[in-house]
């Protein structure tokens, strides 16, 4: 009897756990990202606490220093701070264009607004950085903070309006770049 309440718990766990697919996009840019929660593959592992993840970023810049897409894979792990709305997480990432790379670490902040019962909302901020140490190829440096509001307008299926701004670090004569600073508007899809 134990066993099969065991069974059931992890499944009705292992059914909140949420992978996501998105894109953001503004008149010049796109992005698009996907994460896997870990916990719906890895018993040992608890629902929405484990995320590996994908993105690409297609970022217009008017400085022709680097046009190149963003690359990037990165791990996160996340952890609710009792029952007030707020997650933290700890991550690191690899970011790849045609002659940088970098490792940044970083710290992310989810808050649920507690307006649960109207339209479930949050607001998200992440900070990742990457110094010289973590930096490879023609890489010095790589700065990257992110806000975002979050509404879900329909079960799994979210409107995101967020502010990035990428700054890279060149070892070369072209120095501190902002490789994007912009809004944009997404869709978030869970599955």
């Amino acid at each position: 009897m134990l066993k099969k309440i065991t069974l059931m718990a992890t499944c009705a766990a292992s059914a909140f756990a949420l992978n996501s697919a998105g894109v953001n996009i503004n008149n010049e840019d796109l992005e698009l990202n996907a994460k896997l929660d870990i916990g719906q593959f890895n018993d040992s592992v608890e629902p929405e606490s484990m995320f590996v993840g994908v993105k690409y970023l297609d970022a217009d810049n008017t400085d022709a220093i680097n046009n190149d897409a963003l690359y990037e894979v990165s791990f996160l792990m996340k952890k609710p701070m009792g029952e007030s709305g707020l997650k933290v997480g700890l991550g690191v990432k690899m970011n790849h264009t045609k002659d940088y790379t970098t490792l940044p670490l970083g710290v992310e902040f989810g808050y649920a607004l507690p307006v649960l019962k109207l339209v479930p909302m949050s607001i998200n901020a992440n900070l990742y950085y990457a110094p010289k140490v973590l930096s490879f190829n023609d890489a010095q440096r790589y700065f990257e903070y992110r806000l975002e509001y979050d509404a879900q307008v329909i079960k799994h299926g979210h409107v995101v309006l967020g502010y990035r701004h990428i700054t890279t670090d060149y070892k070369d004569v072209r120095g501190d770049f902002t490789y994007n600073a912009s809004a944009y508007l997404g869709f978030n899809f869970e599955f």
